[in-house]
């Protein structure tokens, strides 16, 4: 049998570590209607049809990521930034000036960047809102969360991800600050970018990531007391990233780690995406559902 020629490709460009997927972010609201104005019309996103349609919770689709929104009387606010990835930003342009008046009297903004848009949720969430393309084939989705850590940390965030949680974890320096990227996923990132400014205290917020591995991290997290919530046979939380080199606590914020068993992991591939631009004034029939372009490799 003869050696298959050699070709000159990147094998180690395809691995993906034990961190399959960033699946959605979770953050309280208090008020639904504020929330559709600004994720649903202004964004463009789709709310979820089949699940959490009542006042107590809401699912906000993104391509194969999610939003979830439970109902509170105090906000959650993400202490960074969370990428999006929309098909056309000159039509969100229109929609996110369309809304001004609809979000008056909070703390929605919006500012145009050029090749990107910063857009502030009624209650201060960051996005910062990409063209398609800007990460690979990916036309609709959340690519990255961004978050502010302690100078010095990055270094032992990076040993985190990469000895607990067995992911593709490295540092890097972006306008001379130290960076842990962290890959979640195709085309999906965790960076946390270190600054000497005054972090935002805790409040709960968190994301949900989906691992191959998934008793190992668990068994370091637990011999340590870092479980903080068993939640069933597919599921665990914990919130405090730790230097395994040391054992010093390094920045808080809880992950919901599920298991490629649990029974929502293949739900993503299915999320439900309209096509924000079908009005009833330019109604085209067979254009209701999101169609995503083919993008080139």
């Amino acid at each position: 049998m003869s050696a298959a020629p050699s070709l000159p490709f990147d094998r180690h460009a395809e691995d993906a570590g034990n961190i399959l997927a960033l699946e959605h972010c979770n953050v309280r609201i208090p008020d639904q209607r504020l929330a559709t104005v600004f994720y649903v019309e202004g964004l463009g996103l789709t709310r979820d049809p089949y699940m959490h349609t009542t006042d107590a919770n809401m699912w906000v689709n993104v391509g194969r990521n999610q939003f979830h929104m439970p109902a509170n009387k105090t906000a959650q606010v993400f202490r960074g930034v969370i990428g999006v990835v929309t098909p056309h930003l000159d039509l969100l342009r229109t929609r996110l000036a369309g809304v001004e008046r609809k979000l008056v009297d909070t703390k929605f903004s919006w500012r145009d960047e050029g090749a990107t848009i910063l857009a502030s949720c009624p209650w201060g969430n960051q996005i910062r809102l990409h063209a398609a393309g800007a990460f690979g084939r990916m036309v609709l989705g959340i690519p990255y969360v961004e978050l502010p850590v302690p100078r010095g940390s990055a270094p032992g965030i990076v040993r985190f991800y990469r000895d607990v949680m067995k992911a593709l974890a490295r540092e890097r320096s972006v306008v001379g600050n130290s960076v842990a990227e962290i890959t979640v996923g195709v085309n999906q990132r965790l960076r946390f970018i270190e600054t000497d400014a005054a972090l935002a205290p805790y409040d709960q917020h968190h994301i949900a990531i989906y691992v191959a591995d998934f008793s190992s991290p668990h068994g370091w997290l637990a011999e340590r007391g870092l479980i903080t919530e068993e939640s069933d046979a597919w599921q665990y939380r914990f919130e405090m990233i730790a230097d395994p080199l040391t054992g010093a606590p390094l920045f808080q914020i809880e992950h919901e780690v599920r298991s490629l068993s649990h029974p929502m992991y293949s739900r993503h591939h299915a999320l439900v995406n309209r096509n924000p631009h079908q009005l009833q004034s330019n109604y085209a029939t067979g254009r209701d559902a999101y169609y995503e372009p083919h993008l080139p490799l």
